[in-house]
């Protein structure tokens, strides 16, 4: 058995192609070399194996995508494990079993290339694209620079904030602040974009000076509800996708990989809460002054509707959605949202995540496998950030920190809500898997009736 190690180890900044030992014997015909054929089948697999990883995608899942991949060029023996940070590939193309290592990715996609990476992938299994031509398209999806720019990372950033305190707590002043916060924190998005390695500290950094300037601002006179006006700003640094995913995959019985990405998530939450105590510490306040300071409302009850649009605009700017994806976007978030409410009101907040990713991954998976939409992940992402599962986290990270009995009482509600949205996100997905594949119910294929029945007319 060979064992490789492919040099490329982060999606965020592709690199050329790792050299195999089988690669160093010429060959009078490399394009009909099969084991030059095999080199660059497990190069595609691992690096795509890395930008899947980087996407957030299920571990599970992966694996079994790139075996796929793998039986649609010709290798019927092959074995692929991955982990959040490690990828295993193993080949067997009669000549020998091939054994490759890749470390896992050090930064996330933006959903346009999250768009491309899933589409790229399937291309390839379906034998649109050779690997070649793969390995080639992926180093431009991942080299591809944002589409709306460096502003519009900014102004993006700024807008989902706005329409998040809309949501959370929309009051003038916590309007304000998330426009004005939003900004900021936009601005030191922007010059980290391209560096992997600044991403964990940034969030401390951004937890810290936004809490100073918040705590500072109401010890000034400024009257605001801290809680509401630090969690809108720092909204897109809260993992609550890995927290649930990490459920997920726990559930899926996949030990390692849930409980890396839960121990990942729960430490971001950790030092989230130190970033805020940092920054209230810098301000002459203590964690006990973390506390609600109720203002005057705005009353319209179309408001926080509107600040879903408002979030679903800034999400689709801020990270570069998908061309001609962003009415799916609203879609999915503006459904999500009434399912949440209404499911909010009959059995409380704590369980309204799991009847919103109930209803948000059925609906994901409808409009990219029936209506031909963006991938699941791109409509399906911003529902987790709407949910907020990481703002109710780090609400009970700060009780944890304030006093014991409020610490275990947080911390139930955190457990609570990252359990329903999990279960939530399992049972959506099979529950259009059974109505799809079990009971039919025409496939689900809207629009497509007529021309089932004009198939049916001409065979007979």
């Amino acid at each position: 058995m060979q064992q490789e190690k492919p040099k490329q180890t982060d999606p965020g900044t592709p690199q050329a192609p790792p050299t195999h030992q089988a690669d160093a014997v010429p060959s009078k015909d490399t394009a009909k070399d099969p084991t030059r054929e095999t080199s660059t089948l497990i190069d595609f697999m691992c690096r795509l194996g890395q930008a899947y990883l980087a996407s957030g995608e299920q571990t599970a899942q992966i694996e079994l995508l790139l075996r796929r991949i793998a039986s649609a060029h010709g290798i019927r023996k092959s074995r692929v494990v991955a982990f959040p940070t490690a990828l295993f590939v193993s080949v067997d193309d009669g000549t020998g079993e091939r054994f490759t290592l890749a470390e896992g990715p050090t930064t996330s996609l933006r959903l346009d290339q999250i768009a491309g990476v899933f589409t790229l992938g399937a291309a390839v299994q379906s034998r649109e694209l050779t690997p070649q031509q793969g390995l080639e398209q992926l180093t431009a999806i991942l080299r591809e620079q944002p589409r709306f720019g460096t502003l519009g990372i900014i102004a993006g950033h700024t807008v989902l904030s706005i329409g998040l305190a809309l949501v959370l707590m929309p009051t003038w002043n916590n309007v304000l602040a998330a426009g004005i916060l939003g900004t900021f924190v936009g601005v030191l998005k922007a010059l980290k974009q391209g560096r992997g390695v600044l991403a964990v500290p940034l969030s401390v950094v951004a937890a810290v000076l936004v809490s100073a300037i918040v705590f500072t601002a109401a010890e000034h006179g400024y009257m605001t509800d801290p809680l509401h006006a630090l969690i809108p700003p720092l909204v897109t640094f809260l993992p609550g996708g890995v927290l649930a995913m990490g459920m997920v995959e726990l559930a899926y019985g996949d030990m390692v990989s849930g409980s890396s990405r839960l121990v990942n998530g729960f430490i971001q939450l950790v030092l989230l809460a130190f970033g805020l105590a940092g920054g209230a510490a810098l301000a002459g306040v203590g964690m006990a002054d973390l506390v609600d300071n109720p203002a005057s409302i705005i009353s319209s009850p179309w408001v926080p509707w509107l600040g879903v649009i408002v979030f679903g605009i800034g999400v689709n700017v801020h990270f570069c959605a998908p061309k001609r994806s962003l009415r799916w976007l609203l879609l999915v978030l503006i459904i999500t949202f009434a399912a949440q409410r209404i499911s909010a009101g009959i059995v409380g907040s704590e369980f309204s995540g799991f009847f919103g990713t109930l209803v948000a991954m059925p609906l994901a998976y409808l409009i990219h496998l029936r209506f031909r939409g963006p991938p699941i992940l791109v409509t399906f992402l911003p529902s987790f950030w709407l949910l907020v599962p990481g703002a109710l986290g780090l609400i009970s990270v700060k009780q944890l920190m304030s006093d014991r009995a409020a610490g275990v009482e947080g911390l139930s509600t955190a457990v609570f809500v990252f359990a329903s949205i999990a279960l939530g996100t399992l049972m959506g997905a099979s529950l259009y898997k059974v109505i799809t594949e079990s009971l039919g119910l025409w496939q689900l294929q809207v629009g497509r009736v007529g021309r089932y029945f004009g198939r049916t007319k001409t065979k007979r």
